[in-house]
């Protein structure tokens, strides 16, 4: 954004909502297709539509999940463009106050006793039944609760702001030691303050609380001084960094591709063993691997977890090296 916006605003209105209304769509509707997709499912040993929404075998009422993280980015992406065209940067400093603290005292007046930053007692819970429907929340923790619900975007607004605050400040400063220290005492700033907020607001993930993103933040922050400080100025490169590279060159294509390829790869039905009821279940490819070979590896089944997630990363960083030889870069 960092990069972008002067041409945006050299180009005036019109041009900016046309990329911005555009490039927040196609993240949301990729986001919308991955949990949707792959629209069909196994029901014993035929295939069957996957519905908007449906009634599983418990009498549950099931749908697919409308938000999730490429939504979120989509979103913050959205509400923290416009503030900054038209806020300019001090009015982008004054709103993210106003949004981090204003979302604090919602949680506090609106959340319910005795935890409301709990998942039971965040406020936002009901804005999310109410808006979405219970049918089309994440359930991955066994209750219906939307960990990138719409309240607690709220915050993750600020995230995006102060991702542009750091980016306009490189650009401005060049690559001297005066930027790079101020890189670091900001982060290390942002953790601090992290750490004294979570005293009263906790440092927590699921409701995206406001200490959790100036703690998130600062760690950035400082990650990416560290970074900033070896391969620039230190020019310690190597085989490492280039590694990395072809991740960074297309990164919502493999983050995409790692909910997509195993999808794809769920509805290839590998014969496994007979049940009890002398029926044949069945296995994909994804599972088979980590099954039937990787679990036995000797030592502790921590190593064998560990070695799935290692070839996970190889096979998704052949496919953008790959990519990357062929100059193929997805953008939007």
């Amino acid at each position: 954004m960092a990069f972008v916006m002067p041409r945006l605003e050299a180009g005036g209105d019109a041009r900016f909502w046309k990329k911005v209304l555009k490039r927040t769509a196609i993240i949301f509707l990729i986001g919308l297709f991955l949990n949707w997709y792959p629209f069909v499912r196994w029901d014993g040993e035929n295939f069957v539509g996957r519905p908007w929404e449906y009634t599983n075998s418990k009498g549950e009422v099931m749908g697919v999940r409308i938000l999730g993280v490429l939504q979120r980015i989509a979103i913050c992406y959205f509400f923290a463009s416009i503030i900054i065209y038209y806020f300019k940067l001090r009015g982008a400093i004054i709103v993210s106050f106003i949004l981090l603290t204003g979302y604090w005292l919602l949680c506090l007046w609106f959340g319910l006793p005795p935890d409301p930053f709990s998942m039971k007692g965040y406020f936002g819970n009901e804005v999310d039944q109410a808006v979405l429907g219970t049918s089309h929340l994440y359930r991955g923790e066994g209750v219906a609760f939307e960990p990138e619900g719409i309240m607690s975007t709220i915050p993750a607004i600020v995230q995006v702001i102060l991702g542009y605050m750091v980016g306009n400040y490189i650009q401005q400063k060049g690559k001297t030691y005066e930027m790079l220290s101020n890189l670091f005492v900001a982060g290390a700033i942002l953790i601090f303050a992290g750490f004294c907020w979570d005293l009263v607001f906790p440092i927590n993930k699921k409701i995206w609380t406001s200490s959790y993103v100036l703690y998130t933040t600062g760690l950035g922050i400082t990650v990416l001084s560290i970074f900033v400080y070896l391969i620039e100025f230190k020019n310690v490169r190597g085989w490492w960094s280039r590694f990395f590279d072809v991740f960074g060159k297309n990164a919502l294509f493999v983050f995409a591709l790692s909910a997509f390829l195993p999808k794809t790869l769920a509805l290839i039905r590998i014969p496994d063993h007979l049940n009890e009821s002398g029926k044949m279940t069945y296995t994909n490819p994804w599972s088979w691997l980590y099954q039937k070979v990787l679990i036995h590896v000797p030592g502790r089944p921590e190593i064998g977890s560990f070695l799935y997630a290692i070839c996970i990363i190889i096979l998704m960083w052949a496919i953008c090296y790959w990519m990357d030889k062929k100059k193929i870069y997805v953008k939007v």
